[in-house]
């Protein structure tokens, strides 16, 4: 490898890997916070914080990656316009094409990787995120009934108090509940408590065998019954968030069928996230590209301008990636078509930003004077 080569890789490889550090700690420091929101509101588990954090920082991969090459080969050649480094590789014979070959060498493999990670590691991530909510859904009304605690359920409707299990096998031990209804306030007391889900996914906490005690508030009306088990209703998958709940499941499931199963499946749903994974490792490539004729500046002039310009395109190319899925969800854009429509059009305008720098303009004629 000759020198121009290997400085360009080497500043790349340094440049990238600041920046892909920084975006990994500021996405790690929002996503904790935003799962620690969670498992305090109670809905997600505390012990489910890492694996989350995990498995959603393999999902943000392509994109962090791809923003990172996307500013390490942009920060390389702007600095090498601002301190005149590009006028010493012009004057040894290089021009602006021959910075291709090391770039795209460093980008293959990056590409490489992100394609890796969109058509097979992410897709598992999501299954496995899925499980981990999943998991803790089905345990998540009768977890937040904490032995030793008062805990409200339905926006206080339901107070819970459960002590430790005595016998091998409960869940939870003597539990009293209160639940407040429109005609009735009733107190519950039973020896054991459990979790179970019907058909059409509504849960209820088993109780049993214990006693109910109603009383209408008001009136002297008192009613006592005796049961061996008695079911409460805790969650309903007609309820609103119940129903947006399952809307997430949906979305989530796409997201984790594995590509193959795209392939089989066929539908406008797998095919508009089967055009996603393939796009951003287009994308790597391609805004690697962009950015050479992008990072040409006149040192002279103030940087601030090129670099919100760049950040702009960049924004604007993964938008439309986003935007041609949707339009593929919808029906309005062929698969065969928004797969490479966007990819091919940013490859013509970085095409066409790279002749207007290259290109050398044609002295101007000078007008003879009369004699």
């Amino acid at each position: 490898m000759s020198l121009f080569k290997r400085a360009v890789v080497s500043e790349i490889t340094s440049h990238a890997g600041i920046v892909f550090s920084t975006l990994l700690v500021v996405w790690l420091s929002v996503l904790i916070v935003r799962l620690l929101g969670q498992a305090a509101t109670g809905d997600i588990g505390a012990n489910v914080v890492l694996g989350l954090a995990v498995f959603s920082s393999i999902t943000a991969l392509p994109v962090i990656l791809a923003v990172s090459l996307f500013i390490a080969v942009l920060t390389t050649v702007t600095r090498s316009y601002r301190e005149s480094e590009m006028s010493v590789w012009f004057a040894s014979g290089l021009s602006l094409y021959q910075w291709l070959r090391p770039v795209m060498q460093f980008a293959l493999p990056v590409a490489a990787v992100v394609a890796v990670l969109t058509l097979f590691a992410s897709p598992w991530s999501y299954g496995q995120i899925a499980e981990y909510r999943q998991r803790f859904e089905q345990r998540s009304d009768l977890s937040r009934i904490t032995t030793g605690q008062f805990i409200e359920t339905d926006d206080g409707k339901r107070v819970f108090f459960a002590e430790a299990p005595k016998r091998k096998g409960d869940e939870l031990g003597q539990v009293i509940a209160r639940v407040i209804e429109p005609d009735w306030l009733s107190v519950i007391t039973a020896d054991s408590a459990s979790i179970e889900t019907e058909a059409n996914g509504d849960r209820f906490v088993v109780l049993g065998p214990g006693h109910r005690y109603d009383l209408k508030p008001g009136t002297p009306e008192v009613r006592l019954l005796d049961f061996d088990r008695y079911g409460i209703r805790i969650e309903s998958r007609t309820s609103p968030s119940a129903i947006e709940a399952s809307r997430r499941e949906a979305l989530q499931e796409v997201k984790a069928r594995p590509t193959v199963e795209l392939l089989r499946s066929g539908d406008r749903e797998s095919m508009s996230q089967l055009m996603w994974r393939i796009a951003f490792p287009l994308a790597v490539l391609n805004l690697a590209f962009i950015a050479l004729p992008l990072g040409a500046v006149n040192p002279r002039l103030g940087r601030s301008g090129d670099l919100l310009v760049a950040g702009l395109i960049a924004l604007l190319y993964m938008n439309l990636i986003n935007l041609s899925r949707g339009w593929i969800l919808n029906g309005s854009l062929s698969f065969g078509l928004g797969v490479w429509l966007v990819h091919a059009a940013f490859l013509g305008v970085g095409l066409f930003m790279l002749w207007r720098r290259t290109r050398v303009a044609r002295p101007r004629r000078r007008k003879a004077r009369p004699a």
